[in-house]
């Protein structure tokens, strides 16, 4: 029994003394820590607002409020671990090392995040228009520091990270995209008349932009006919919905004027003998 009063006052002793030389100091630390976090989100919320104010864009003003909050952040722990005694050198040496690994294992995230503020800062693109790169089109949703959102005709959503659009050929047509045709019409053509049929065609077809305006003419020579070209614009969201229902108006245009097209099979022996020739010279 006298053991263990023995132990217990021992213990107080012990808690007592460890209060008395450390209380104020882990209670001053709690304190700074404290005071601390509610700094850091109020200077990051104060930057944000901030860039809000002075029209910076969405994205980048919350990174610019992170940036502040991480620094703050930093800042007090670096001090609250100094007024608990704890040596900084070799936390220091750690978190550097473990940086360094740190940046090899995370290069495509970090690649992602630099290559997503370069777009913000150069605005190639906004939230709305229609890009085509990497073999993929759509209208721009979203734009975040790591991955560009784009929105299909069909509903679906393309992710494209940001890496994979900084340096790449890159085309920003707004919200329209062009449509570019070729119809194989037999040489005896009047393509004066064929031209102005296509032309009132595309003009009746609900969906083509009349700015840039549609253009139709010779695009090029084959066998037996000629090349007609179509460009036209149409909205991004109905890109498909309004190129079929302008083919289908073009073929029934040409079919009312009595424009006949080159054949298939026709048309494709004159394209295997072109290339062939070419590849011959």
């Amino acid at each position: 029994m006298e053991d263990q009063v023995q132990a217990v006052t021992s213990l107080v002793e012990t808690t007592v003394d460890f209060a008395v030389s450390y209380g104020l100091q882990i209670t001053g630390a709690l304190l700074i820590l404290i005071l601390g976090i509610r700094l850091a989100r109020w200077g990051g919320a104060r930057v944000t607002r901030l860039a809000d104010t002075r029209g910076v864009d969405p994205t980048l003003g919350r990174f610019f409020g992170n940036v502040v909050r991480f620094f703050i952040m930093t800042f007090v722990l670096i001090i609250t671990l100094g007024n608990l005694g704890v040596e900084l050198a070799p936390i220091v040496a750690f978190v550097g090392a473990g940086a360094l690994g740190a940046t090899f294992a995370l290069q495509g995230v970090l690649s992602n995040y630099a290559a997503g503020l370069a777009l913000i800062m150069t605005r190639p693109f906004v939230v709305g228009n229609t890009i085509r790169v990497q073999g993929v089109s759509g209208v721009v949703d979203e734009i975040s520091l790591t991955a560009t959102v784009l929105n299909g005709e069909d509903g679906e959503q393309i992710t494209v990270p940001n890496k994979e659009i900084v340096g790449q050929i890159l085309v920003n047509s707004n919200e329209l995209r062009v449509v570019e045709t070729r119809i194989a019409v037999e040489d005896e053509t009047n393509l004066d008349q064929a031209f102005d049929a296509l032309r009132h065609a595309l003009g009746e077809v609900e969906g083509v932009a009349l700015a840039p305006k549609a253009r139709v003419g010779l695009h090029d020579f084959t066998y037996g006919g000629f090349v007609i070209g179509l460009r036209f614009w149409v909205p991004s969201m109905r890109y498909f919905e309004v190129r079929y229902a302008a083919n289908q108006a073009a073929n029934n245009a040409l079919r009312e004027a009595g424009v006949a097209l080159l054949p298939a099979s026709g048309f494709a022996l004159a394209s295997e003998a072109l290339t062939s020739e070419m590849n011959s010279n």
